[in-house]
């Protein structure tokens, strides 16, 4: 696969979701992601004022993490949690579809949600993306939620939170792209933490990468380039 340091870089949302970290973690976080030029910085909805002005001056976008990891708060709440995060700098949104409405079966309501805060996000020209946390989905599950992210057009759908029973899978990756095509992006997190890993998923359709190894992934592709080791 012929990709450079710099084009991985920037399939890479780089994530920092902890819930104990400093200003000063967040500081040096976005100080160490702008100098590697990541897409995306990929954090809680909290800390989006403060990392846009850490990131003041640079091209790394920052991404807010909606309803998340459970996606159990009402439409409303996670309508309101997306247009705070805009107003605050959020240049991109991930949020946590509602696993038991999806379960329920009752899709009239999957759909307005996505519905909501997809169009929210399309108003303010802010990249969308639908986290299914697939370690709890059935085959028919991501079926479902594939068809309905095909009639309501976001821009991105993704794998996994990395907060659940299970990561990210090449299978999910694959079977997600062929159910959406060229229509919708498919974004591949959770437990994704070495370069082959990250490869793997480009492989099978993904087109953003979140991890919190984003550095040494980068850095690994590096050293192989200069050894001319890559495959």
């Amino acid at each position: 696969m012929k990709i450079t340091p710099e084009g991985m870089a920037k399939m890479i949302d780089q994530t920092l979701l902890k819930a104990y970290v400093s200003d000063e973690d967040f500081k040096a976080f976005c100080e160490e992601s702008a100098a590697y030029d990541f897409k995306m910085v990929a954090i809680n909805s909290a800390p989006v004022k403060k990392c846009k002005e850490y990131l003041k001056g640079s091209a790394v976008h920052v991404g807010a993490a909606v309803s998340f990891p459970l996606g159990q708060t009402t439409i409303e709440m996670k309508v309101e949690e997306t247009k705070r995060a805009i107003e605050e700098g959020a240049d991109e949104i991930d949020y946590v579809v509602n696993i038991v409405e999806l379960k329920n079966r009752n899709l009239s309501y999957v759909e307005r949600e996505m519905e909501s805060i997809v169009s929210e996000c399309r108003k303010a020209g802010v990249t969308s993306k639908v986290i299914f946390e697939n370690c709890y989905l059935t085959r028919e599950d991501k079926e479902i939620l594939c068809r309905i992210a095909l009639k309501v057009k976001p821009d991105f759908i993704k794998t996994s939170t990395g907060f659940g029973t299970g990561g990210t899978t090449v299978e999910d990756v694959r079977l997600m792209k062929s159910l959406v095509g060229e229509e919708i992006k498919v974004k591949a997190a959770g437990g994704i933490r070495s370069l082959d890993s990250a490869l793997a998923m480009i492989e099978a359709g993904a087109e953003r990468i979140g991890t919190s190894a984003g550095v040494a992934i980068v850095e690994e592709l590096k050293k192989r380039k200069a050894e001319g080791t890559l495959i």
